[in-house]
C-alpha cells in the first residue's frame, strides 16, 4: 500500500501551518513544514526568481524523505502548487521542473483553505489585500490538475472539525477477515 499524502494549501495567512500541525497531532503522524519559510529566513538578501526553483526542489525532497520514513499518512504544509502560483504571480512564469513535478506527483487529498480568517502580519507575506484573488488561482490550479480537493473554512475549531471530516477516511486501515479454516 502506498502511503497517503494530504496537502494543506491556499493563500497566505489562511491557517495552513496551524491546521497541518493540528491534524498531525490529532492523528499522531508527521507533517512537512513549508520549506520556503526556513529557506528565506536563512537568506542574507531578498529572494529572487531563481530561489523559487531551489525552494521547490527542497520542498519536493523534504516531502519524499518524510513519506519514506512515515508509517501513516503525512500532512504537507503546502506543496508545489504554492510555488507555481507564487512564481506566476510574481514573475509571470514558472520553471518547467515545477510544472512537470506537479503533473507527475499528485497527492491524495488537498485541503484548500479559504481566506475567511483574519490576516496576520508576517514579514514573508506579500499580499494582504489579494487573498481572494489568490484563492481563486489555487482553486483553478487544483481543478486544472484534476486533484481531489475540498474547501476548508471557518474559525478555529470549526476549521479543524471540517478538515477532520474529510481526512478521517485516509486513516482507516481495512481489516481483512481470516478465511483460513
Amino acid at each position: 500500500m502506498q502511503l497517503k499524502t494530504i496537502v494543506i494549501t491556499g493563500p497566505e495567512s489562511t491557517g495552513k501551518s496551524t491546521l497541518a500541525a493540528q491534524l498531525a497531532d490529532h492523528f499522531n503522524t508527521q507533517w512537512v513544514p513549508e520549506y520556503a519559510r526556513t529557506y528565506i529566513d536563512q537568506l542574507d538578501r531578498p529572494y529572487c526568481e531563481s530561489d523559487l526553483l531551489t525552494i521547490a526542489k527542497g520542498q519536493f525532497d523534504t516531502e519524499r524523505q518524510m513519506v519514506l520514513q512515515a508509517e501513516r499518512p503525512v500532512f504537507l504544509d503546502t506543496s508545489l502548487e504554492v510555488i507555481k502560483i507564487w512564481s506566476e504571480k510574481k514573475y509571470g512564469r514558472c520553471h518547467p521542473w515545477i510544472t512537470e513535478k506537479l503533473k507527475t506527483n499528485p497527492h491524495d487529498l488537498y485541503l484548500l483553505c479559504q481566506p475567511d480568517i483574519p490576516w496576520q502580519f508576517d514579514p514573508q507575506r506579500e499580499h494582504p489585500n489579494e487573498r481572494k484573488e489568490l484563492f481563486n488561482l489555487y482553486r483553478q490550479e487544483l481543478t486544472e490538475q484534476n486533484t481531489n480537493f475540498v474547501l476548508i473554512s471557518g474559525l478555529k475549531e470549526k476549521r479543524l472539525s471540517k478538515a477532520l471530516q474529510y481526512v478521517e477516511p485516509y486513516f482507516h486501515i481495512p481489516r481483512f477477515a481470516n478465511h483460513a479454516q
